[in-house]
Protein backbone atom coordinates (compact mmCIF):
# COMPACT_ATOMS: atom_id res chain seq x y z
CA UNK A 1 0.00 0.00 0.00
CA UNK A 2 1.24 2.97 -1.13
CA UNK A 3 2.21 6.00 1.48
CA UNK A 4 -0.05 9.32 1.90
CA UNK A 5 2.78 11.44 1.69
CA UNK A 6 4.90 9.18 -1.33
CA UNK A 7 1.40 9.97 -3.29
CA UNK A 8 1.74 13.65 -2.70
CA UNK A 9 4.82 13.20 -4.17
CA UNK A 10 4.44 11.86 -6.91
CA UNK A 11 1.89 14.08 -7.86
CA UNK A 12 3.27 16.93 -7.48
CA UNK A 13 1.19 18.35 -4.36
CA UNK A 14 3.30 20.70 -2.91
CA UNK A 15 0.88 21.94 -0.65
CA UNK A 16 -0.08 18.48 0.23
CA UNK A 17 3.35 16.93 0.58
CA UNK A 18 4.74 20.21 3.54
CA UNK A 19 1.46 19.88 4.97
CA UNK A 20 2.07 15.76 5.48
CA UNK A 21 6.02 16.50 6.78
CA UNK A 22 4.77 19.25 9.42
CA UNK A 23 2.21 16.41 10.48
CA UNK A 24 4.71 13.56 10.39
CA UNK A 25 7.00 15.82 12.56
CA UNK A 26 4.60 16.27 15.37
CA UNK A 27 3.91 12.53 14.75
CA UNK A 28 7.56 11.28 15.99
CA UNK A 29 8.67 10.58 12.57
CA UNK A 30 12.63 10.98 12.13
CA UNK A 31 14.24 13.01 9.65
CA UNK A 32 15.35 10.20 7.54
CA UNK A 33 12.11 8.47 7.16
CA UNK A 34 9.97 11.43 6.14
CA UNK A 35 13.51 12.20 3.81
CA UNK A 36 13.18 8.66 2.36
CA UNK A 37 9.31 8.22 1.85
CA UNK A 38 9.75 11.94 -0.06
CA UNK A 39 12.65 10.11 -1.93
CA UNK A 40 10.50 7.41 -3.18
CA UNK A 41 7.90 9.88 -4.45
CA UNK A 42 10.58 11.46 -6.33
CA UNK A 43 11.23 7.76 -7.88
CA UNK A 44 7.78 7.67 -9.10
CA UNK A 45 7.96 11.00 -10.71
CA UNK A 46 11.44 9.76 -12.46
CA UNK A 47 9.41 6.58 -14.02
CA UNK A 48 6.66 8.30 -15.15
CA UNK A 49 9.19 11.15 -16.88
CA UNK A 50 10.82 7.70 -18.40
CA UNK A 51 7.04 6.47 -19.46
CA UNK A 52 6.69 9.73 -20.95
CA UNK A 53 3.59 10.56 -18.39
CA UNK A 54 5.54 13.61 -17.30
CA UNK A 55 7.85 16.13 -18.51
CA UNK A 56 11.21 17.43 -17.82
CA UNK A 57 9.68 20.27 -15.68
CA UNK A 58 7.80 18.06 -13.76
CA UNK A 59 10.76 16.09 -12.70
CA UNK A 60 12.84 19.43 -11.71
CA UNK A 61 9.70 20.50 -9.73
CA UNK A 62 9.62 17.21 -7.84
CA UNK A 63 13.46 17.71 -6.76
CA UNK A 64 12.75 21.20 -5.77
CA UNK A 65 9.57 20.36 -3.61
CA UNK A 66 12.36 17.71 -1.94
CA UNK A 67 14.48 20.37 -1.15
CA UNK A 68 11.40 22.14 0.14
CA UNK A 69 10.87 19.26 2.41
CA UNK A 70 14.55 19.21 3.72
CA UNK A 71 14.43 23.09 4.72
CA UNK A 72 11.39 22.40 6.40
CA UNK A 73 13.44 19.15 8.45
CA UNK A 74 16.38 20.91 8.87
CA UNK A 75 15.47 22.48 12.36
CA UNK A 76 15.12 19.22 13.29
CA UNK A 77 17.63 17.41 12.81
CA UNK A 78 20.42 16.79 15.04
CA UNK A 79 23.45 19.27 14.25
CA UNK A 80 27.47 18.63 14.94
CA UNK A 81 29.58 21.24 14.25
CA UNK A 82 32.74 19.49 15.39
CA UNK A 83 34.39 17.99 12.29
CA UNK A 84 35.12 14.65 13.68
CA UNK A 85 36.10 11.14 11.75
CA UNK A 86 37.61 10.22 8.55
CA UNK A 87 37.01 12.46 5.33
CA UNK A 88 34.60 11.83 3.29
CA UNK A 89 34.68 11.87 -1.07
CA UNK A 90 31.40 11.40 -3.03
CA UNK A 91 30.63 12.37 -6.16
CA UNK A 92 28.31 11.29 -9.03
CA UNK A 93 30.18 9.12 -11.88
CA UNK A 94 31.27 10.46 -15.51
CA UNK A 95 28.23 10.08 -17.40
CA UNK A 96 25.21 10.38 -15.14
CA UNK A 97 24.35 14.11 -13.44
CA UNK A 98 21.45 12.49 -11.20
CA UNK A 99 22.78 14.25 -7.75
CA UNK A 100 19.79 13.83 -5.45
CA UNK A 101 20.70 10.86 -3.27
CA UNK A 102 24.34 12.04 -3.21
CA UNK A 103 23.14 15.43 -2.09
CA UNK A 104 20.60 14.01 1.01
CA UNK A 105 23.25 11.69 2.19
CA UNK A 106 26.09 14.53 2.27
CA UNK A 107 23.56 16.79 3.81
CA UNK A 108 22.77 14.89 6.19
CA UNK A 109 26.52 13.56 6.98
CA UNK A 110 27.92 17.10 6.94
CA UNK A 111 24.99 18.08 9.74
CA UNK A 112 26.61 15.55 12.25
CA UNK A 113 29.81 16.85 11.66
CA UNK A 114 31.62 14.83 8.94
CA UNK A 115 33.65 16.34 6.49
CA UNK A 116 32.13 15.40 2.95
CA UNK A 117 33.94 17.19 -0.07
CA UNK A 118 31.12 17.06 -2.80
CA UNK A 119 33.14 16.30 -6.26
CA UNK A 120 29.58 17.25 -7.94
CA UNK A 121 28.57 15.41 -10.86
CA UNK A 122 29.78 13.53 -14.49
CA UNK A 123 33.32 13.21 -12.23
CA UNK A 124 35.60 11.20 -14.00
CA UNK A 125 37.56 8.27 -12.66
CA UNK A 126 40.97 9.79 -12.51
CA UNK A 127 39.23 12.96 -10.14
CA UNK A 128 38.37 10.70 -7.89
CA UNK A 129 41.65 9.19 -7.09
CA UNK A 130 43.01 12.92 -7.39
CA UNK A 131 40.83 13.78 -4.53
CA UNK A 132 41.00 10.67 -2.38
CA UNK A 133 44.71 11.46 -2.51
CA UNK A 134 44.44 15.28 -1.83
CA UNK A 135 42.02 14.42 0.93
CA UNK A 136 43.80 11.86 2.48
CA UNK A 137 39.61 10.34 2.52
CA UNK A 138 39.28 6.87 3.51
CA UNK A 139 35.71 6.37 2.53
CA UNK A 140 34.61 7.33 -1.06
CA UNK A 141 30.62 7.37 -2.29
CA UNK A 142 29.88 7.26 -5.81
CA UNK A 143 26.72 7.94 -6.96
CA UNK A 144 25.15 6.20 -10.58
CA UNK A 145 21.78 6.43 -11.45
CA UNK A 146 22.25 5.43 -15.46
CA UNK A 147 23.65 1.53 -15.89
CA UNK A 148 25.44 1.81 -18.33
CA UNK A 149 27.66 4.06 -16.55
CA UNK A 150 28.73 1.02 -14.12
CA UNK A 151 31.90 0.36 -16.13
CA UNK A 152 33.49 3.61 -14.76
CA UNK A 153 32.83 2.80 -11.57
CA UNK A 154 35.27 0.22 -11.90
CA UNK A 155 37.72 2.01 -13.23
CA UNK A 156 37.33 3.99 -10.09
CA UNK A 157 37.96 0.89 -8.25
CA UNK A 158 40.81 -0.16 -10.74
CA UNK A 159 42.35 2.73 -10.53
CA UNK A 160 42.55 3.07 -6.81
CA UNK A 161 44.35 -0.61 -6.85
CA UNK A 162 46.77 0.50 -9.45
CA UNK A 163 47.98 3.51 -7.19
CA UNK A 164 48.46 1.27 -4.00
CA UNK A 165 45.27 3.17 -2.21
CA UNK A 166 42.71 0.27 -2.30
CA UNK A 167 43.24 -1.35 1.21
CA UNK A 168 42.96 2.25 2.54
CA UNK A 169 39.40 3.22 1.26
CA UNK A 170 36.17 1.78 1.78
CA UNK A 171 34.07 2.68 -1.67
CA UNK A 172 30.25 2.77 -1.25
CA UNK A 173 28.69 2.33 -4.65
CA UNK A 174 24.70 4.14 -4.55
CA UNK A 175 21.71 4.51 -6.73
CA UNK A 176 18.72 2.43 -8.46
CA UNK A 177 20.54 0.40 -10.35
CA UNK A 178 22.99 -1.02 -7.78
CA UNK A 179 23.00 -4.24 -6.66
CA UNK A 180 24.96 -7.47 -5.48
CA UNK A 181 26.17 -8.08 -8.80
CA UNK A 182 27.02 -4.58 -9.60
CA UNK A 183 29.07 -4.40 -6.19
CA UNK A 184 31.01 -7.70 -7.81
CA UNK A 185 31.43 -6.67 -11.09
CA UNK A 186 32.88 -2.95 -9.97
CA UNK A 187 34.98 -4.34 -6.66
CA UNK A 188 33.08 -1.69 -4.20
CA UNK A 189 33.06 -2.74 -0.58
CA UNK A 190 29.13 -1.66 -0.25
CA UNK A 191 26.14 -0.65 -2.18
CA UNK A 192 22.84 0.78 -1.25
CA UNK A 193 19.49 1.72 -3.26
CA UNK A 194 18.10 4.15 -0.58
CA UNK A 195 18.70 6.71 1.75
CA UNK A 196 18.02 4.41 4.87
CA UNK A 197 20.06 1.64 3.53
CA UNK A 198 23.17 4.06 2.59
CA UNK A 199 22.98 5.66 6.29
CA UNK A 200 23.42 2.36 7.67
CA UNK A 201 26.07 1.49 5.70
CA UNK A 202 27.97 4.61 6.62
CA UNK A 203 27.14 4.32 10.28
CA UNK A 204 29.26 1.09 10.16
CA UNK A 205 32.17 2.31 8.22
CA UNK A 206 31.82 5.53 10.72
CA UNK A 207 31.54 3.41 14.18
CA UNK A 208 28.23 5.44 14.85
CA UNK A 209 26.62 3.57 17.18
CA UNK A 210 22.18 2.99 16.93
CA UNK A 211 20.63 5.87 19.03
CA UNK A 212 23.76 8.73 19.19
CA UNK A 213 23.48 12.13 18.49
CA UNK A 214 25.54 11.53 15.04
CA UNK A 215 23.17 9.06 14.39
CA UNK A 216 21.49 11.49 11.57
Amino acid sequence: MEDELQIAMADLDEEKTLLLVEERIKAGYSSVEIIETCRRGVEIVGEKYSDSHYYLSDLIMSEEILKGVMRVLEPYIPTNNTVQGPSIVMGTIEGDIHDLGKNIIIYLLRSSGYKVHDLGVDVKPERFIQAVNETNASILGISVLISFCVSSIKRVVDLLDEAGMRDKVKVVVGGYPVNQEVKEFTGADFYANDVTEALRIYREILGVEEGSVSEF
